[in-house]
C-alpha cells in the first residue's frame, strides 16, 4: 500500500516538537542549543543550504554561529 507523505507538514511538526524540547532545556536548565556552521568556499547552493539551516534553527529557538 502506498502512503503519501506531506513533507512540509511533517517538517513543521518536527520543528514544533524540537522547539518544545528546546524551551524545556532553556527553562529548566538554562541551556540554549546552538548550531555551528563552517562554510568553506562561496558555492551559492551551499550558502542557501546554510542560510535555511540557520533560519530553521532560529525558528526552533536555537542559537546559531
Amino acid at each position: 500500500m502506498t502512503q503519501l507523505i506531506d513533507g512540509k507538514q511533517l517538517s513543521d511538526q518536527v520543528l514544533q516538537e524540537v522547539a518544545s524540547e528546546i524551551a524545556l532545556l532553556k527553562g529548566e536548565h538554562d541551556i540554549v542549543p546552538t548550531l555551528a556552521v563552517v562554510l568553506v568556499g562561496e558555492d551559492p547552493a551551499s550558502q542557501v543550504y546554510v542560510r535555511n539551516k540557520v533560519k530553521r534553527a532560529t525558528e526552533a529557538g536555537m542559537g546559531s554561529i
